[in-house]
């Protein structure tokens, strides 16, 4: 029987950029949400910057995700750092207010309160998920293109080859779950990072989440 070497480590056609949209998407609605909660002017800058960036990337690579240029590779990373920016603000904005109680001048109830955190904590899980699927072994083209053979995240279906399709690659949807687990459990859970940065950057989510979900949740019951 003839060993398949497996889709994430031989070139593939790559994978369809049509799930990382979608979540673009959501994230520019729940930010525009947030704006409007928190009182951030101009609320619709960054989401338009971030709606453009998008743009552009559909119509210059609005297939799979496979094709490797400079331009198309730092148009994807700018959108991801200028949604991180956006996404770090509203997270300060809301702790000082939660701190300063600067929420209760502005007259959040405690409804609005958990869900303004709860839509900064989702938009962190999409930024950071976006953040793994870009960096991984040099972003979805470079993996589409088997550049490199050491990943960045070890997944469950990499050790156990005999479980997994030989067609098998990470897709958005997995580094989006990786962030999910991450975010809820505070550590990774069957993915392991095993770079530094890898590590360093689920630290930093980690840090985030446990941080806006122990002020958003106490503040709302201390209001109850």
């Amino acid at each position: 029987m003839v060993d398949v070497l497996p889709a994430w480590l031989r070139p593939t056609r790559g994978e369809h950029r049509t799930p990382a949209a979608l979540a673009v998407l959501v994230m520019i609605g729940l930010q525009l949400k947030v704006s409007h909660a928190l009182d951030v002017r101009p609320g619709w800058l960054i989401p338009v910057i971030e709606g453009v960036l998008l743009l552009v990337l559909l119509l210059s690579n609005p297939g799979r995700v496979n094709r490797e240029t400079r331009w198309l590779r730092w148009l994807g990373l700018s959108l991801v750092a200028a949604a991180s920016l956006a996404n770090a603000y509203a997270a300060g904005r809301l702790v000082y207010d939660i701190a300063t109680k600067h929420d209760e001048v502005r007259g959040l109830s405690p409804g609005v309160l958990l869900l303004t955190g709860g839509a900064v904590w989702l938009t962190n899980v999409i930024v950071f998920g976006l953040w793994y699927w870009e960096l991984d072994s040099g972003g979805p083209a470079a993996r589409a293109n088997a550049r490199k053979d050491r990943p960045d995240f070890l997944f469950p279906q990499m050790t156990a080859r005999d479980l997994a399709k030989p067609d098998w690659e990470p897709g958005f949807v997995d580094y989006f779950y990786v962030s999910f687990t991450n975010a809820t459990a505070f550590s990774p859970t069957d993915t392991m990072p095993m770079s530094r940065w890898a590590k360093l950057t689920m630290m930093f989510e980690s840090a985030v989440s446990v941080t806006v979900v122990a002020l958003v949740v106490a503040r709302a019951i201390n209001i109850l």
